[in-house]
């Protein structure tokens, strides 16, 4: 007698985020496979002790029925370009066209986002928010000037992190925290600085990070990454862990679509947060690792916002399904810096509506390429 035949149909596979299959490998592949894995696929079996096979089949539906956005490995790309927050000033009857013109005609910005405030001051005026990356040896301003020009923006303010406190999205993992859940630990620093690569290492890079179809997912997931590098699997393997060492490589993650409705109509956030926090001067890394351990935060870094955003220098984002619980969270991190003897001298909270997200391009030779189509002269 054979063994059991098992078969599996794209229709059959679970796609919801909270199946709990699904859910148990989405708390992992999220944000959970730090670094450069050899066999991604297989560590997320190993961690939560689901089959191989059904790691994979359930990712590759998800991805194909739009549950997940994207499966990639990430970069620190602030270790790789420049890059800053950009708040926008923008006519309002321009800003549905200059987001258009953000997210769909420059590779070099991300995340594009347009927010409101529930307190009116002068930094409302400030609608769109974006992130750009503006490789090495070219000029984030006369970048962002371009862009002004496209797009009819007024004022642009460029908000580049000085320390990093949390990265990590893991939306699923996050459901269910109580305001104030935070690590016992403070949250560690990551510095940003600028590493140069060869060209050699450039290749193996632009491969690697390159987002994966479902039909690529499973084992042996680098082979075909080297030979689009044109180098030997083994020295794809070993310049990838070397760009691990050298703090380049960010995670393997599958990137869930939290801002549209889902297939099955399930939504997985609904509320963006942007937390301001304007601590007083030398006290910036002490209030960004207090916020950056409560687990609810999937961003905080410290920036400088200047006088139009009252000298803030601590910010830091948030997502959930309930407005008034993330107001209880900001409030429960705002009392956690007065218990660590931190004095805010202003706070405020910018709320994302309209919302795309995007890999930001990174390569300098995607970024020379793009100025000569554009017209742009690309001297710094």
């Amino acid at each position: 007698m054979g063994g059991e035949v098992r078969i599996v149909t794209q229709a059959t596979i679970p796609i919801s985020t909270t199946d709990p299959i699904n859910a148990k490998i989405l708390a992992i592949s999220e944000d959970r496979l730090q670094g450069f894995q050899r066999d991604p696929f297989g560590e997320m079996a190993r961690q939560t002790g689901v089959e191989l096979q059904v790691v994979v089949e359930r990712i590759q539906a998800m991805l194909r029925a739009g549950t997940i956005r994207r499966v990639r490995q990430t970069l620190l790309a602030t270790n790789l370009a420049q890059g800053a927050l950009v708040a926008w000033q923008v006519p309002e009857e321009k800003l549905s066209a200059a987001f258009d013109t953000m997210f769909q005609s420059d590779p070099f910005s991300g995340h594009v986002v347009i927010r409101t405030t529930d307190v009116a001051t002068a930094a409302a005026k400030y609608r769109l928010w974006t992130t750009v990356k503006v490789p090495q040896g070219f000029s984030m301003t006369k970048h962002c000037g371009f862009l002004a020009s496209l797009t009819g923006a007024e004022k642009f303010i460029l908000l580049p992190a000085k320390k990093l406190f949390a990265l990590g999205v893991g939306h699923v993992r996050r459901r269910g925290l109580e305001p104030g859940s935070r690590a016992d630990a403070l949250a560690d620093v990551t510095d940003v600085t600028v590493t140069t690569l060869s060209e050699a290492e450039w290749r193996v890079l632009v491969a690697l990070k390159r987002e994966f179809a479902p039909e690529e997912l499973g084992e042996n997931l680098w082979d075909a990454r080297a030979e689009e590098a044109g180098v030997p699997l083994e020295t794809f393997l070993r310049v990838a862990e070397d760009l691990n060492r050298r703090k380049i490589i960010g995670r393997f993650s599958t990137f869930l679509e939290h801002v549209k409705t889902l297939a099955d109509g399930e939504r997985v956030t609904r509320f963006n947060a942007l937390f301001h926090w304007a601590v007083p001067p030398g006290r910036e890394i002490d209030a960004g690792r207090e916020v950056g351990r409560h687990h609810v935060m999937t961003h905080a870094y410290w920036r400088e916002g200047g006088p139009e955003f009252h000298n803030v220098n601590v910010m830091g984002v948030a997502h959930g399904t309930d407005k008034q619980l993330l107001l209880a969270h900001k409030s429960a991190m705002d009392e956690h810096l007065r218990e660590a003897g931190i004095a805010v001298s202003y706070t405020n909270v910018f709320w994302g509506g309209r919302s795309e997200i995007k890999p930001s391009e990174v390569s300098p030779f995607a970024y020379r390429k793009w100025c000569e189509s554009v017209g742009l002269r690309i001297e710094t």
